[in-house]
């Protein structure tokens, strides 16, 4: 393993005067080299961390080369992940910054278990001045690479959304959310039933009432809300680093992402993303 991280170092080149985007596909594909390295080795290192999920050595390598990449290229930025925190820098800042946001690998347990649906997610936030007042924060950027589906999907704040693909080698396509506007005739996709506490019988109610519900989980599910295939994606509890991301790229799709009390973009404690026209059925029927 250590081995490996050190070719990695060796190999790191990036025109450190390209944009932001640019520089997130290159965390990217660094990402990708570590974890489609350690998916499904013998020897993977799997711990509990203090609140019972699983890390293994590959969510702890990506995090930290991403986070040596971005020292180098970006020094002034701050930097939050899941393996080693950050986020007070953000929740905390009363001054304007940039904050890059990491989940080296969201669907860890589906990594250790060698389901193939786990990807890197990575976004880049602004909080800006407005009047000498520190604004509210701004999702810049998200990409969200799984190279074990073959799949990466990337969004710029205003440029649209797209999907690349290794089994169509072509460039970038631009995706979109689906247009069905009611929930009877509407594909949800979710994890679980773990976490939804008082909202849990509403919630299987409104399953019940739905067309049609898959539990893709984790980023997957909020993927194929961008991309039109799903029209609901939800998630009880989630942090930052687990929606930065999703939140961005679906949005640029058309979509609208919130959380489960209806607040805008991924700075609340759960995620709802939907293609926008039944956003705001699934939350009232939800309660």
């Amino acid at each position: 393993m250590s081995e490996r991280i050190n070719d990695l170092k060796q190999e790191m080149r990036f025109d450190g005067g390209k944009d932001d985007l640019s520089l997130a596909k290159f965390l990217a594909d660094r990402a990708d080299e570590i974890t489609l390295d350690r998916f499904l080795a013998q020897d993977l290192m799997v711990e509990s961390k203090p609140d019972s999920t699983p890390v293994t050595d590959a969510d702890r390598a990506v995090e930290n080369i991403i986070r040596e990449i971005l020292k180098k290229y970006r020094p002034d930025d701050q930097i939050i992940g899941e393996e080693y925190g950050g986020v007070e820098l953000l929740e905390n800042s009363d001054k304007p910054g940039r904050f890059w946001i990491i989940d080296p690998i969201d669907g860890t347990k589906n990594f250790l278990r060698g389901v193939p649906i786990w990807a890197t997610l990575i976004a880049l936030v602004q909080r800006g001045d407005s009047g000498g007042v520190s604004s509210s924060p701004e999702i810049l950027l998200g990409v969200v690479s799984s190279p074990a589906l073959g799949r990466r999907w990337s969004a710029q704040s205003g440029e649209g959304a797209f999907v690349t693909e290794t089994f169509n080698p072509k460039a970038a396509r631009a995706i979109a959310v689906s247009k069905v506007g009611e929930l009877s005739d509407a594909c949800l996709s979710y994890s679980d039933l773990i976490g939804w506490g008082a909202r849990r019988e509403k919630f299987l109610q409104i399953l019940d009432s739905l067309w049609r519900t898959r539990g893709h989980g984790d980023f997957y599910s909020h993927m194929l809300v961008a991309e039109g295939a799903v029209d609901i994606a939800v998630e009880p509890s989630l942090a930052l680093w687990d929606m930065a991301a999703l939140s961005i790229i679906v949005t640029e799709a058309g979509g609208h992402f919130s959380s489960l009390d209806g607040v805008a973009g991924p700075f609340g404690k759960s995620g709802l993303s939907s293609n926008g026209i039944l956003h705001h059925q699934f939350l009232q029927q939800l309660g």
